[in-house]
């Protein structure tokens, strides 16, 4: 099926989203409509095309967007702040409701990694989500350092606090290179290689994201998901965001749900190749079942 691709800018309080929606050339009437929601320091044109165009493809109209301060999009640049993109997706979904060739009530979320954690967030929040599809993601941020014996996190616990002071004292937050605060060789080879073509995805990011992520719960909304349809999709061997967290968010969901597990790839294998196909084959069905 042909598509159309079409540049879009909107705002997320007060700052202005770059985005690109991706759109079935033929349709009859209103089509349902997805929003694409990217994971760690991520701009809308890693990997998402794939998946936008995907979506166009099936039928379904799909949106992808910078979120504040990354990529295109205005605001403070680098807060990876998960309320922050929270708020830039509700009103990513607002955004596309308004669109001639969108069926306001038949609006679904896809988030990838962090994005995934998002998602579900997002949708127990909002009830015109009507759909969620949430891959490779986590179930608990800060579940890992709470498990670690006290004496090995207070470091990072005393630098969590001292950020905070140094936040409210004088406005400035500390800045890092983000592959220091995701150093995992396979994190660190995927980001080095994108980097090549997209070198906004260099942006330093502030400490804010450690205490973020910690009180990051996404497990719990999951149970809040009121009959919101879930789709679940994880990586076999997965050591960034292991399968085991997506057993654990499909296990805290209610029906409808599926859990997919691809078996014998890594987290950022499902980008490309089979994996890639799979994946996007599992959240076109996803959204035909309960969004068409």
């Amino acid at each position: 099926m042909a598509i159309i691709e079409r540049s879009v800018t909107y705002f997320s309080e007060g700052d202005r989203l770059a985005g690109v929606v991706y759109l079935p050339a033929e349709s009859q009437g209103p089509v349902p409509g997805v929003v694409l929601c990217h994971g760690f320091t991520a701009i809308k044109e890693l990997i998402l095309p794939d998946y936008g165009r995907a979506f166009a493809e099936a039928g379904f109209a799909a949106l992808a967007f910078d979120y504040r301060g990354f990529g295109e999009s205005e605001g403070p640049r680098g807060r990876l702040i998960a309320r922050r993109q929270i708020d830039d997706i509700r009103n990513s979904v607002t955004f596309i409701g308004t669109l001639p060739e969108v069926d306001p009530q038949r609006i679904g979320l896809w988030g990838t990694s962090y994005g995934a954690a998002n998602v579900i967030v997002a949708a127990a929040e909002d009830p015109r989500v009507k759909c969620v599809t949430a891959q490779v993601g986590f179930a608990d941020g800060g579940r890992r350092s709470r498990e670690r014996p006290p004496a090995e996190t207070a470091p990072m616990r005393a630098m969590i606090e001292e950020e905070r002071k140094k936040r409210v004292l004088t406005n400035e937050p500390t800045m890092v290179e983000p592959l220091q605060l995701l150093s995992d060789p396979e994190t660190v080879a995927f980001f080095m290689e994108a980097r090549k073509s997209l070198p906004a995805l260099s942006q330093p990011i502030s400490m804010e994201f450690l205490e973020s992520t910690m009180e990051h719960r996404p497990i719990e909304a999951a149970a809040k998901l009121a009959g919101c349809p879930l789709l679940v999709v994880a990586a076999e061997l997965d050591t960034l965001t292991p399968a085991a967290d997506s057993e654990a968010l499909y296990d805290a969901a209610n029906e409808p749900k599926r859990l997919v597990i691809l078996p014998g790839i890594r987290h950022y294998e499902i980008y490309s190749g089979e994996p890639l196909r799979r994946s996007s084959a599992e959240a076109v069905a996803w959204f035909k079942a309960h969004l068409a």
